[in-house]
């Protein structure tokens, strides 16, 4: 695969390549190229640099050496002269305009051999290439001759090792350091290069304190350098954490002599998925590190599910879906919900995870997307029911206290033969009627208002609970809230954490609440990261509250840890 930017030639370019028998991806525009590298899963990129755009490839020469690719700058014959500057940037290979198929051809052979070198394949790696274009020497030995770290080809082997093992998936940090620029234009490449080594142990000293069994630090490109390991089961908490502890680091300043510098880092966090290898989970780390590069927050980026669905292809996952529930593909997990006044664990919302092949942990919101395209709702809702209700009614004593909540979709409510089915999915379980909570989005209620009443009537005195759920995101009427008999309210993650924003934010959460509780609900908030949230919404009379600030969605094993450990 090829990545081709160029403003004035890229479709005549992307014909040659063509020819020549690569895939290209093609641009005109410079912004977020960075970005548009990582994502074409490119091996090589050819960048058009005439008339003197040489930023482009400094901008894209970190990305195109952390993920082991090779970069061609393109010039014109009257500035042959810029060629060894352009190396010096990060150029591997140079084509020189005016140029036919032929000389693209060679530069792009030449590019891929380096490519399969870097890679650890045994292809050739020819120092120079058939056009003429100079290839940077690299180290062949394991370690990084400048700081003694890992290089970038033991990092590869490492991840390979550890996709490849029983250890569970790694975790990798890509951690960019800068404005490294001025450090050697104002002390010198020495000085800039002893720094890199100072870097390095400060690096060390941090990762020593996390104690993982398996984990590697590597220096993989100029001033980018990765942290490897395997975390356990909490989720994306240490890496973060790590992340946080790496960026103080580099931020303490370095002394020179009677100087001081100051660097600044940013790190990019992706994790191992099933069917990757270490090329495709190094391009998402550096997709994470671009992201966190533009970032005005604190310069970390993960790379999240949503961003992963965001480039995955519609129709695939749709195919894919149908095959999911006999691969056993379609994971339950429990999110814990909690007292606001006692903290203590009072109940489970049961949310349904795709571990999907090829783009790793997918959440309910692509889950579902996905089979109302490929009009699979209905046996998918009915095997998340099903399997949540089988796992909890094998739950320990330990937690017969939980509350269970379950969704039922817009599909589910609209079958005329709903209460019945549901009903017999339950009492096959032999899950108590009366420990079960049937939660309904409110935009699947606001059809038909007073067939909506009747339906929840029906649920209630059949012994369950109901609530509205992601009370906020839609029509959010309070009047059609008179015609229905709940349980409980829960309010939408960006409601509720609007309880810590503006005066005016506040008023119309405590309107919520307090509406809710004047009507005989119980009210339970979404998405709560932090104590002050917490804090105001328990003043407010908010009874219960699910997110982050305590726990993630969790397996029934490690649910049973949070409540006897």
């Amino acid at each position: 695969m090829l990545f081709i930017l160029s403003d004035s030639d890229r479709d005549r370019l992307a014909t040659l390549a063509t020819d020549a028998g690569w895939k290209a991806a093609s641009s005109r525009r410079s912004e977020g190229a960075e970005r548009r590298y990582l994502a074409s899963d490119a091996a090589i990129a050819l960048v058009d640099v005439r008339g003197g755009n040489s930023g482009l490839i400094e901008l894209l020469a970190g990305p195109v050496e952390a993920s082991g690719g090779a970069l061609i700058a393109l010039v014109d014959v009257a500035e042959i002269d810029s060629v060894a500057s352009l190396i010096g940037l990060g150029a591997t290979h140079y084509l020189c305009a005016p140029f036919d198929l032929a000389a693209v051809s060679a530069t792009l052979e030449a590019a891929h051999a380096l490519t399969m070198r870097l890679n650890g394949s045994s292809a050739p790696s020819p120092s120079t290439t058939a056009a003429g274009s100079p290839v940077q020497r690299r180290t062949r030995d394991e370690r990084d001759y400048l700081t003694g770290l890992a290089n970038r080809q033991a990092a590869v082997t490492w991840i390979e090792r550890q996709l490849s093992g029983a250890n569970g998936a790694p975790y990798v940090l890509l951690l960019s350091i800068g404005p490294f620029d001025r450090v050697n234009a104002a002390y010198g490449q020495t000085a800039g290069d002893a720094l890199l080594g100072r870097i390095a142990r400060r690096i060390e000293r941090a990762v020593e304190g996390y104690g993982a069994a398996d984990t590697l630090i590597a220096r993989i490109a100029g001033t980018e350098y990765m942290v490897g390991f395997v975390a356990d089961k909490s989720g994306a908490d240490v890496p973060l954490s790590l992340a946080r502890s790496l960026i103080a680091a580099i931020g303490q300043p370095f002394s020179s002599g009677d100087h001081l510098i100051r660097l600044t880092g940013r790190c990019g966090i992706a994790e191992g998925l099933v069917g990757d290898d270490a090329t495709r989970l190094l391009r998402r780390a550096g997709t994470a590190l671009a992201a966190a590069k533009q970032s005005d927050g604190e310069g970390i980026h993960i790379l999240t599910a949503q961003e992963r669905v965001a480039e995955a292809d519609p129709d695939r996952l749709e195919s894919d879906l149908r095959l999911a529930l006999d691969r056993g593909e379609i994971e339950i997990v429990f999110q814990p919900q909690y007292s606001c006044r006692t903290n203590a664990l009072t109940g489970v919302e049961a949310l349904a995870r795709w571990n999907h092949p090829h783009y790793g942990a997918l959440g309910a919101a692509a889950l579902f997307a996905a089979a109302e395209r490929s009009d699979f709702l209905l046996p998918l809702s009915a095997h998340i029911q099903a399997e949540a209700l089988k796992q909890a009614a094998a739950w320990s004593d330990d937690l017969g206290h939980l509350r269970l909540s379950i969704n039922v979709t817009a599909s589910d409510i609209s079958q005329p033969d709903f209460l019945a089915q549901f009903s017999s999915i339950v009492d096959s379980s032999a899950f108590p009627r009366e420990r079960l909570t049937v939660e309904i989005t409110e935009s699947g209620l606001i059809e038909d208002v007073m067939k909506a009443a009747a339906l929840l009537d029906r649920l209630r005195a059949m012994g369950f609970a109901v609530a509205i759920d992601d009370f906020g995101t839609g029509y959010s009427s309070l009047a059609y809230l008179k015609a229905l008999t709940l349980d409980y309210l829960k309010i939408d993650s960006g409601l509720a954490q609007d309880i810590a924003g503006s005066e005016k934010d506040r008023i119309i959460v405590r309107g919520v609440i307090h509406m809710a509780k004047s009507l005989g609900m119980k009210v339970i908030a979404e998405g709560v990261e932090t104590d002050e949230q917490r804090s105001l919404l328990t003043a407010e009379g908010c009874d219960y509250y699910q997110g982050f600030l305590r726990s993630r969605a969790v397996s029934s094993e490690d649910l049973l840890a949070l409540v006897t450990g």
